[in-house]
């Protein structure tokens, strides 16, 4: 069985904490397995039958509000997905990894939602958009913190949620998927 990652949004952060070892147990007690974590902003490693499967992000996002009373998101990615998101960044070789993140979205959004992203963003900061596999690379050339490409602004535009993860995160992901 291959392994996973669930890349979980607004996990400790915003008030939202949560310890990664009840998290951990969590999953386990709902059949996942092979759970472990990597940094504690909730990305979480593991092996299901079902995997591959779109509806169990859904599924984890539920166990996490039932659980722990957490509004969250999640994506669920394979280590080649996870690869082919740094490859396909135009900014991964370019920018502070760090700085270089990748939005991981449920879904492709067109490129209708991307042109009108780059449209109500243009003028109000630094940052490089580039539109990925269900994903959208951004590079925050002047940094995360001051940014106004919060979620709420990507999510209106692009018509889904998503969870970002900066390249230097990702490629510990990676490492740990083995």
């Amino acid at each position: 069985m291959a392994r996973y990652v669930a890349l979980l949004g607004s996990i400790n952060v915003g008030g939202n904490r949560l310890k990664m070892a009840d998290l951990v147990a969590a999953l386990e007690k709902h059949g996942f397995s092979g759970v472990a974590t990597v940094v504690a902003s909730g990305n979480v490693l593991f092996d299901h039958p079902r995997a591959a499967e779109p509806a169990l992000q859904d599924e984890i996002a539920k166990i996490v509000q039932e659980e722990f009373g957490i509004a969250s998101f999640a994506v669920v990615r394979s280590r080649a997905e996870l690869e082919q998101a740094l490859a396909e960044s135009p900014f991964a070789d370019q920018g502070e990894d760090k700085l270089v993140h990748v939005h991981f979205l449920a879904h492709q959004p067109d490129k209708d939602a991307f042109d009108r992203l780059v449209a109500d963003h243009a003028g109000r900061g630094s940052e490089r958009l580039a539109l990925g596999t269900r994903a959208l690379h951004i590079d925050f050339v002047d940094g995360v913190a001051g940014s106004k490409l919060t979620g709420g602004f990507l999510e209106k535009r692009l018509g889904g949620k998503g969870t970002a993860r900066n390249v230097r995160s990702i490629g510990r992901i990676i490492e740990q998927l083995g």
